[in-house]
């Protein structure tokens, strides 16, 4: 029994600083309260376990969406990338998504600095091992040293710290990420004390094999951005030509590497049958990729450094649960690693998350009130994932401890929103990855456009300062006047004004047209069309940049905001808190239990949970019209 004593109250009090802690933390002390971080090990703050990189697909969208409300991930990726490059360029903008290499290391060290200095808030190295619960409401948490920290609300960012292990075929053992200790207590108290029921999910990490080990000559560089686009809108402005970048590498796993992997699958932890958890579907083991896609007779593998002051060399493609010799066997067969040497084996993490859809949009325990929930622990994947979530559980602990109305962002205002619905709503069996393919409504979502949409929102709750929102509004009323401006501008069909379409490769018009207009031809582009411009004033690069998709894709985005008017009508249709459906005629018995589960808070909401069909929601139109009529009379 230990001895239990009062280490003091806050306002907010987060557990767990990976990178949704740090942003749930940042968040609340920001908006002005008083803050405490619990960590099991200051050396893990945003410990990048798995590819030190932020962004890539869909991913990159929530970096920027968290910039703009006034996160730090943003910030601390451009002060440490050793690596930068803006994805699917080839495509339309709806899906350009930024990635950056990091800094292992000094992303840690700048991130902890952010920490420390941040007035409203504590950084302190404990164990939780017990949540403070009374009368449905949680009041704070016990550490393993006795210390009871006392708070109004709790965001628990546990990652995959939750009864944590380690697999690497038939050698498995009790572990948190990277070597890390693991939360047991915690774990145990979750389920048996408080009936937080949880779920085993698993993901994995390659090997980290020695710089010197490898040969490079034969292998394909793949080389940043020579001008580099910044993650943070703070950023946009800043000069990164001197920066130094370093060059990653392609290569391929060979038939030779997957005659190995089939000999020894039964070896892996997945077919022992240790591991109870299912794997990221968009992120598979290089067992899973072999197995699944027999006919490929190889792979891509990216080697991706960890950092400019070490050797460690992450091999991106091949994260594997198999025994270490097995590992080492195959990753000799891939061109360039034939002679290479293990500083850090693969290995398969299992781990306990909660099923989210017992949190309201807020990401606040239904059942539980003060007690919010962000990152891995909702059974999401990625650092981008636990960060965006991070920011919300600490943005509406800290609106809740005000006595303030929670910010909840629905799908057509961001990725954030759809990520957070998605799991709040519909639940899920395998770590939740961001794509561009799960926005509806991505047209009108992209990256560039994310402080347009969100900084306002930031600046209401107080999270975006006051440089930050001037410089905002300087660059909306720049893109403003410069849409104004261009749609002013008529060009006349008169021969001197054809013959310089005809120059610049585009067709001859006959009835007059605005500049605005001639922009959306596929052919031409802003440069192009100076030649009808010649008094241009000077825009700032990403103002012209953002000007020219607003006019070349307007046709689609006005279709797309019509689709959003239309989504808007189910999603201000509120439903009661505290309905009983069991009670509604007509609704299919598996409505009912999913309904009373997940209680939506719209009718928009419930059409998007699984098994739920549009013979439910009429019925919920027609009952709720029925009592809408019942009540006027």
């Amino acid at each position: 029994m230990i001895n239990r004593f009062n280490a003091g109250s806050v306002d907010v009090l987060v557990v767990g600083a990976g990178h949704a802690g740090t942003e749930a933390a940042l968040a609340s002390a920001r908006m002005g309260l008083k803050t405490a971080l619990l960590t099991m090990n200051l050396n893990s703050i945003v410990a990048m376990s798995c590819n030190p990189n932020v962004g890539g697909t869909g991913k990159g969208h929530l970096v920027r969406e968290i910039d703009a409300l006034g996160g730090e991930m943003g910030k601390n990726i451009d002060r440490t990338f050793i690596q930068s490059r803006m994805l699917n360029l080839s495509k339309g903008p709806a899906v350009h998504s930024l990635r950056a290499q990091a800094d292992k290391r000094q992303y840690h060290v700048e991130m902890k600095q952010v920490i420390e200095n941040q007035e409203n808030l504590l950084l302190i190295q404990e164990e939780v091992i017990e949540l403070l619960i009374e009368e449905g409401k949680i009041y704070g948490v016990l550490t393993r040293t006795g210390a009871e920290y006392h708070a109004k609300a709790v965001v628990m960012a546990t990652g995959t710290y939750l009864r944590g292990r380690v697999f690497m075929g038939e050698v498995n053992y009790s572990s948190g990420p990277d070597g890390m200790q693991p939360s047991i207590d915690l774990s145990e108290n979750l389920r048996e004390k408080w009936n937080i029921e949880t779920m085993r999910m698993k993901t994995g990490t390659p090997a980290r094999v020695h710089r010197d080990t490898i040969d490079f000559t034969n292998l394909e560089v793949q080389k940043g951005d020579e001008k580099i686009v910044p993650f943070s809108f703070m950023n946009l402005n800043k000069d990164f030509s001197e920066k130094e970048q370093i060059n990653c590498y392609l290569t391929y796993t060979t038939s030779k590497s997957h005659d190995i992997i089939r000999e020894n699958i039964h070896r892996s932890a997945m077919s022992l049958g240790d591991i109870e958890g299912s794997g990221p579907r968009y992120c598979p083991s290089i067992e899973d990729k072999v197995t699944r896609f027999a006919d490929r007779d190889r792979h891509q593998v990216f080697l991706e450094p960890e950092g400019l002051d070490t050797k460690e060399i992450y091999v991106q493609g091949v994260s594997s649960s198999l025994p270490v010799e097995v590992q080492l066997a195959l990753y000799k067969e891939i061109e360039g690693l034939e002679n290479c040497q293990f500083m850090r084996p693969a290995y398969a993490i299992e781990y306990d998350a909660i099923d989210a859809t017992l949190l309201n949009r807020n990401l606040e325990m239904r059942e539980i009130k003060g007690l919010f929930m962000a990152g891995q622990i909702n059974g999401s994947s990625g650092y981008e994932e636990a960060a965006s979530q991070g920011l919300m559980a600490g943005i509406n602990a800290a609106l809740s401890v005000q006595g303030k109305d929670p910010l909840i962002l629905d799908r057509s205002q961001g990725y954030i929103g759809v990520l957070i619905d998605d799991l709040v709503t519909k639940g899920t069996k395998e770590p939740y990855r961001m794509m561009t393919s799960r926005a509806e409504y991505r047209l009108t979502l992209r990256q560039d456009n994310a402080d347009l949409r969100l900084t306002e929102i930031g600046h209401e709750i107080g999270l975006v300062d006051e440089e930050r929102y001037k410089e905002y509004l300087y660059r909306k009323e720049e893109i403003e006047e410069e849409l104004s401006r261009l749609e002013s501008i008529q060009i006349n069909p008169t021969e001197e004004n054809n013959k310089k379409l005809e120059e610049i490769g585009s067709a001859k018009i006959r009835n007059a047209i605005t500049l605005a207009d001639l922009l959306q031809r596929p052919e031409l582009n802003y440069k192009k069309v100076s030649v009808f411009d010649p008094n241009r004033p000077e825009r700032r690069q990403d103002v012209v940049e953002e000007v020219s998709i607003m006019i070349r894709y307007k046709g689609y985005i006005e279709k797309q905001k019509a689709q959003i008017r239309q989504f808007e009508r189910l999603e201000n249709r509120l439903l009661p808190e505290n309905i009983d459906y069991t009670k509604i005629e007509g609704l299919r018995n598996e409505a009912k239990e999913k309904l009373m589960k997940i209680r939506p808070e719209s009718l928009g909401q419930a059409n998007r949970i699984t098994g739920i069909s549009p013979a439910d929601i009429n019925v919920l139109l027609v009952y709720f019209e029925q009592k809408r009529r019942e009540k006027k009379d």
